[in-house]
């Protein structure tokens, strides 16, 4: 959580953040600013002080709505700066950094740098920053960062933004459901009022619209897989596949708050019409699996204990894993969850190499899947939970876990 922050900062011998890019699609922009629609801006946060928000002046009305302390970066003169620097646009932005820095006092120390820009325009940048300020140190973290760190549990402010894009999910995937179940099938594939076939790229459509509507967006995109495609974890699914009865179709929806901001993680296995006896078989094992993992989550205990239980679950099925076979392309052949809130995917992982813990105040999925390339066939299911710090484990939005979806056939 952001009170964290000063104590992982003195525990890593950190003097400062550094969180750079638009307010947009900006995870790190956004963990302060609340995803205000900012355009080029900076934070810098000293250790033990208020964070500072550096804006441009025709959006000092969004950066004061964020109520972090704010400063025009117009304050600097960059126009004077780039005739100083004779034009060279990459010298007169490490200048304008310099001039931050400056006027917090911060003129040495080790300085840990975030946020989302042009990878280019940023080595640039930074390349004469240093330059200019050789007694900064710049340092870029990857997976263990302090904002990782901070961001891996979650307030009751976030956790309540996360409700509400469960709640819309979960409204989306109803409508979903409701509209597939509005067709009829004619020679075992859904078909449309005049007689022309349903694709998957069409409801893929109807699911942005719906989204939409509810002011959430889909920048990650929609796993909407059938048949084959629905046997490859990640895959999409095919836009002009059509949808046949008994086929299996995994439908992962993991949307996000407009502008970007908190995301949500859903997934749920449906069959049109009918299950042929092999998919409820491997269904009702995942489902079984989902079950008892669920039922043992509990605070403070190591995330990658539950992917090594799930191993052994479903080894204990009949099932091949990644834990007998790494290699393996059926079976169990992933990781069992992961951390849910600016990122999709994020902070604590289920992965067996990490050391990550649930602790208070997590958000994570729960999500194990069989997939069966050579049948056909693959089923998984998805919730996210919120682990509270009364050991709770909390469902952040329901909704049930039927296979079959009842369609009309002719």
């Amino acid at each position: 959580m952001k009170n964290d922050l000063d104590v992982l900062m003195q525990s890593h011998n950190i003097d400062a953040l550094l969180i750079v890019g638009s307010g947009k699609h900006n995870p790190a922009m956004s963990y302060f600013t609340g995803g205000a629609p900012l355009g080029q801006a900076y934070i810098i946060v000293v250790n033990g002080r208020t964070p500072i928000l550096f804006h441009r002046d025709m959006e000092r009305d969004e950066a004061a709505k964020t109520g972090l302390d704010t400063r025009r970066i117009e304050n600097y003169h960059i126009d004077k700066i780039f005739k100083e620097v004779h034009g060279d646009m990459r010298l007169a932005l490490a200048e304008l950094l310099k001039r931050m820095f400056v006027d917090l006092g911060l003129t040495s120390g080790r300085v840990v740098v975030s946020g989302k820009d042009d990878i280019g325009t940023s080595l640039s940048v930074f390349s004469a920053f240093k330059e200019i300020m050789p007694d900064i140190e710049l340092i870029g973290e990857i997976d263990q960062s302090i904002l990782n760190a901070a961001r891996a549990t979650k307030d009751a402010h976030e956790i309540e933004r996360i409700r509400k894009m469960g709640q819309i999910t979960t409204d989306v995937v109803g409508l979903t459901a409701d509209f597939l179940s509005s067709h009829t099938a004619v020679d075992g594939k859904l078909i449309k009022h005049g007689g022309v076939p349903l694709t998957i790229g069409e409801v893929k459509d109807k699911i942005n619209l719906w989204l939409a509507e509810r002011g959430a967006e889909n920048p990650e995109g929609t796993i909407f897989a059938s048949g084959r495609d629905a046997t490859v974890p990640h895959s999409t699914g095919n836009r002009e596949q059509l949808l046949h009865l008994g086929e299996t179709i995994i439908f992962d929806l993991f949307p996000c708050e407009a502008g970007g901001g908190y995301f949500f993680d859903l997934t749920r296995t449906w069959c049109l019409g009918y299950a042929p006896q092999e998919v409820q078989a491997v269904y009702e094992d995942v489902k079984a699996v989902y079950q008892q993992v669920m039922e043992e989550l509990k605070l403070g205990a190591p995330f990658k204990d539950y992917q090594l239980r799930t191993c052994e679950l479903f080894e204990g099925l009949g099932h091949p894993t990644i834990l007998k076979d790494q290699d393996t392309q059926e079976g169990y052949v992933h990781g069992l969850g992961h951390g849910v809130g600016l990122e999709v995917h994020e902070k604590p992982w289920s992965r067996v190499m990490g050391n990550d813990c649930l602790d208070a105040g997590s958000v994570i999925t729960i999500e194990p899947g069989l997939y069966y390339p050579d049948r056909g066939l693959g089923v998984r299911l998805e919730d996210t939970v919120w682990i509270r710090a009364d050991g709770v484990v909390e469902l952040l939005a329901d909704y049930p876990h039927d296979l079959v979806l009842p369609v009309r056939t002719n």
